[in-house]
């Protein structure tokens, strides 16, 4: 059995070698789109040549991934956002593109999001949404795309819990990059102003939970804001559409573990 194991855990560590370095040879060669879901939408951190607002499928967007660095600490853990694979999941976001030239993007984005915050790499397929046309007919192209992705096994996963218990540890944690409390609201406020058709229900009521827990506490959020500060106005969140929902095409997914 222990042999299997071995066997098995060395043919994987072979695939994903192989998958890195090809993945590497085509960075070096051409553009790459770096899809982002959580802080990356409103504070990449990276030069890019060109940032897209767009989607991929099959997964939902969950406040399930433990962060002891950037927005909590190994005392006070705080919750931030990773991917759940979902059949009928739609995750909207925006993807940048990074030069052939850029040697700094990925090394940065490898130890923000993999070595400090236990995220795994993947390619995706990310659907790009042409702003400049009316909703009622805008169209879509679809482009290959490196996504950062949260799973169980990784040391800070903290998984499910009742959303009024992960608003409550989101309201209590701080880290090094900042409160927890401002990684909601700017996520929050990116989907409402770029994205206001999106249905995003475990994001909005973990924002509105957020909200009343901390008039309840007498918080003033501004506080948490960082530099930028937030108004003292509970944003309303439109009604969903689902007018982009026929044209969405199967997802592609495979580990690159870089």
């Amino acid at each position: 059995m222990e042999n299997k194991e071995a066997e098995t855990d060395c043919t994987e560590s072979k695939m994903s070698k192989a998958v890195e370095q090809k993945v590497e040879e085509m960075v070096r060669k051409e553009p790459i789109w770096i899809f982002g879901y959580g802080s990356l939408c409103w504070n990449p951190g990276f030069g890019y040549q060109q940032s897209v607002i767009g989607y991929i499928t099959g997964f939902s967007r969950r406040f399930w991934q433990g962060n002891t660095t950037h927005r909590g600490t190994d005392a006070k853990p705080g919750r931030v956002a990773t991917l759940v694979e979902d059949k009928e999941g739609i995750t909207w976001g925006k993807a940048f593109l990074i030069s052939p030239d850029d040697k700094a993007a990925l090394p940065y984005l490898s130890t923000r999001e993999c070595k400090l915050g236990g995220y795994r790499v993947y390619s995706v397929n990310f659907h790009s949404r042409s702003i400049s046309l009316p909703s009622s007919s805008s169209s879509t192209d679809t482009k290959t795309a490196l996504l950062y992705i949260a799973v169980p096994e990784n040391k800070h996963w903290l998984g499910s819990a009742p959303l009024p218990d992960i608003a409550k540890q989101i309201l209590e944690c701080h880290g090094s990059s900042g409160s927890n409390v401002e990684y909601l609201l700017r996520l929050a406020d990116f989907m409402r102003m770029e994205v206001p058709e999106a249905l995003d229900e475990h994001l909005f009521s973990l924002e509105r939970l957020v909200w009343k827990f901390a008039a309840d506490m007498k918080i003033c959020l501004r506080s948490l804001m960082g530099d930028e500060k937030k108004d003292d106005v509970k944003p309303e969140v439109k009604a969903p559409s689902f007018q982009f929902a026929s044209r969405i095409p199967d997802k592609k997914l495979r580990c690159v573990n870089m």
